[in-house]
């Protein structure tokens, strides 16, 4: 179940471009802000996924696969 949930956020960022909060992310598929961020943080490590702070707000961006 963990592995569905994190590429329903892979899919959900490649899809919007713009880039996405975590907030965001938890309202559009319905889970966890935590789930979100355990997710998001798994893609960093793996350098799939670049984060940009706006103010007080973090966007996070699919990066496409590591090469």
């Amino acid at each position: 179940m963990r592995l569905a949930k994190k590429e329903l956020v892979i899919d959900l960022l490649k899809r919007n471009t713009d880039g996405l909060t975590i907030t965001e992310i938890a309202g559009i598929l319905k889970i966890s802000r935590n789930t979100v961020a355990v997710a998001l943080a798994e893609l960093k490590g793996a350098q799939l996924i670049r984060i940009r702070e706006v103010g007080m707000a973090k966007l996070h961006y699919w990066t496409g696969e590591k090469r």
